[in-house]
């Protein structure tokens, strides 16, 4: 029978897989190595040991694991393949990592802080993502960061991820996690947010940094209540040859209260990095977005740590411990230590298992929810909205000819318009609640908050509008008008009353008629402009980006800084038959990204370029084994994410537009993606320009 686990220690199939080997076993599961014969791929498949089969507890913990990571989707976590039950016995198939853990690189030796700076880069997006959707990871620990075959790192094990409105915990009064780099609110069975999972990141910071936990016990009770009284340690005590900036770093990251913490994983990476780079990271350590007062000092902070050993701390500890013995939790603790589950292969460290051979991956013993004396904060709650993603929370986009808006994670998807006019040049104006595009040869708006479109002004004489584009600061705006470029301050006002060329050369701004333009973009500092224009051989239109300073340009010509493809490079799609680039988009520092034209009306193989190498790449992003064909790339406000459409070649007329919103640093990577979620058949129109307009959070 194909969907059984049979009897024998070691089952020769687990549904339709076939078992390889055992390759390890956690406190709630036993992880094989297993072949999909359907897909020829070697797998990870956990399954609920037979002996935990009447334990409800056990069992509604792994349906959980399943239905949590199946529901997380992200390059950097590790992807659930399928899910199902065999004789009654639940189990989940995994990607198999063949990398190893992050525990057993740390058994190797010293890891360099641009080392750790990259790991812990690459999966902070990840648990953000994750605390996004409303899921905390609850048991970050070494053994649960994994590698690819490419030494690119993943989260895994979300088992015992806490669901942000769910109850607490399994039990309703335990606390499920590894002490070593359990937060103080959650060895306290308080209520926890994202912010745990960054002081658990933080712990496993100092670990790599240092080769020790931060805190040391002979118990997990002790480990735990150390993280709850005992300050944080200066971890240059521990590695000496750190910058001085890293004991603030610390601190930081692993505060007691979570307010005073990096309040994203991302933000704790971010910092980290600029640490590893030797930069000046003094400023960096202070509350987001809180008036408390900044860090304390590292001497102070010692100073605390003698006093609270001979008071706070062991009075505490006390009370603790007598309570816990009086409920006979002791020896639950302790039994893991002294009679430990049978230790995992070898090669149980290059699974996707939650078990190694440190007390780190020990299986996470079941703490009861005890009271710590230390006063807790009150914690003001964090005003409710959409996810901020790239620092966007919403965008904006055209879909059959309509304006549409939803959030970043393409929740709460909205329509705008209702007209079906052509539309472009959709931006947002500096209020974040009016857009402006282009209908014909008008410029209309639209107040997303009182539902209302208003017509800003018509050129009815142009033969066209093809740039309309607002300044980062909302200062200036680009207007290419027949072709004509007009830098001019932004005054809806003076706008609104101009109708003809002449009207916007009396604005006093600058008029620039060297070269057809037909779109521009603005530089952050807003002393360069960058434009496609166009020039004409052999009956052809030739499409070319220019970068220029604008700092002068009613005293001269705007200089020229870089012009490109030209003789820098060259792109597929872009030739002698179509040397178009029907759009493109600068990140306003160094990075452009475009697309060439080759099917459906401006779809075309998609390109990056570095005005400071001259160097252009080809992405592909989309996880198909087409290069082909993408088009309106937008870089989000910070310039760390950008958002693409797609659609197939190789599937001819059956091609479908799909959205992507990308973390651009994690191109070429061997990372994969998957789409947003759209409405099934939403995109009518295959040759849709979708604009996207991502708007700033505030």
């Amino acid at each position: 029978m194909d969907q059984t686990i049979e009897s024998s220690k070691e089952p020769k199939k687990v549904g339709r897989y076939e078992i390889k080997s055992e390759l390890g076993r956690g406190g709630m599961a036993t992880v094989y190595l297993g072949y999909d014969a359907l897909f020829d791929r070697e797998v990870a498949i956990k399954v609920l040991p037979a002996e935990f089969l009447h334990d409800p507890q056990f069992s509604v913990r792994f349906h959980r694991e399943a239905k949590v990571i199946a529901a997380l989707e992200h390059p950097a976590i590790v992807p659930v393949y399928d899910v199902g039950e065999a004789d009654g016995i639940p189990y989940f198939v995994m990607r198999y990592m063949d990398g190893g853990s992050l525990a057993d690189l740390l058994e190797k030796g010293d890891i360099s802080i641009k080392e750790v700076a990259r790991i812990i880069h690459a999966i902070a997006p990840a648990l953000d993502d994750s605390h996004q959707k409303g899921i905390v990871h609850r048991d970050l620990k070494p053994a649960n960061i994994l590698f690819d075959k490419n030494n690119q790192p993943y989260l895994s094990d979300f088992g015992i991820a806490k669901i942000s409105g769910s109850q607490t915990n399994v039990t309703g009064s335990a606390i499920i996690g590894t002490p070593a780099y359990m937060s103080p609110e959650q060895a306290q069975g308080k209520e926890v947010d994202g912010r745990s999972d960054v002081y658990a990141l933080g712990a496993i910071v100092y670990r790599m940094l240092t080769g020790t936990r931060p805190f040391i016990g002979d118990t997990p009770m002790s480990m735990a209540i150390k993280h709850i009284t005992d300050p944080t340690p200066d971890i240059l005590n521990d590695n000496p040859n750190l910058p001085i900036s890293a004991t603030a770093f610390m601190y930081k990251a692993m505060a007691k209260d979570p307010d005073y913490r990096f309040q994203t994983a991302a933000e704790l990476a971010e910092t980290l990095s600029a640490l590893s780079q030797g930069e000046d990271t003094a400023h960096l350590y202070t509350v987001s977005n809180r008036t408390k007062p900044a860090l304390v000092a590292p001497t102070v902070i010692k100073k605390e740590k003698k006093k609270g050993k001979s008071k706070i701390g062991w009075i505490v500890a006390g009370v603790i411990l007598i309570g816990l013995a009086g409920l006979g939790v002791l020896s639950k603790l302790i039994s893991p230590l002294i009679a430990p589950e049978r230790a995992p292969s070898p090669t149980a460290r290059a699974a996707a298992t939650s078990t190694a051979t440190e007390a780190d991956s020990v299986p996470s013993p079941t703490i009861e929810a005890v009271s710590s004396a230390i006063p807790s904060p009150t914690l003001v709650p964090e005003p409710e909205g959409p996810p901020i993603i790239g620092g966007a929370d919403k965008v904006a986009f055209i879909a059959n000819n309509n304006v549409w808006m939803m959030n970043m994670d393409s929740s709460d998807l909205f329509q705008l318009t209702v007209d079906g006019t052509e539309k472009t040049k959709l931006q947002w104006l500096p209020d974040n609640k009016t857009l402006l595009y282009v209908v014909g040869k008008c410029i209309q708006t639209m107040d997303t908050v009182e539902d209302r479109v208003d017509v800003l002004t018509c050129f009815e004489q142009a033969e066209f509008i093809e740039a309309f584009q607002i300044s980062p600061s909302g200062k200036q705006i680009a207007i290419s008008l027949n072709r004509e470029l007009f830098i001019l301050p932004f005054d809806l006002e003076k706008l609104g009353l101009a109708d003809h060329r002449d009207d916007l050369i009396a604005m006093d701004g600058c008029f620039y008629d060297e070269s057809p333009v037909r779109d521009v973009r603005w530089s952050s500092d807003e002393s360069q402009l960058a434009i496609i224009f166009v020039d004409a051989a052999d009956n052809r239109q030739i499409d070319t980006v220019r970068t220029m300073d604008i700092t002068n340009c009613r005293g001269s010509l705007p200089k020229r800084l870089d012009e490109f493809p030209a003789q820098r490079f060259t792109m597929s799609g872009y030739n002698s038959a179509h040397p178009l680039i029907p759009d493109f988009d600068w990140d306003g520092d160094e990075l452009f990204l475009m697309n060439t034209f080759k099917r459906n009306d401006g779809f075309g193989y998609f390109y990056t370029y570095n005005t400071r190498s001259h160097k252009a790449l080809p992405l592909t992003p989309a996880p198909t084994d087409s290069t082909c064909c993408y088009r309106d790339a937008r870089w989000s406000p910070d310039g760390s994410h950008f958002m693409v459409a797609f659609q197939d070649i190789a599937l001819g007329s059956e091609a479908k537009i799909e959205l992507y919103y990308l973390l651009y640093g994690t191109l070429g990577t061997g990372a994969t993606y998957t789409p947003m979620t759209m409405p099934e058949e939403f995109f009518k129109n295959p040759r849709e320009k979708l604009q996207f307009a991502l708007r700033p959070a505030r």
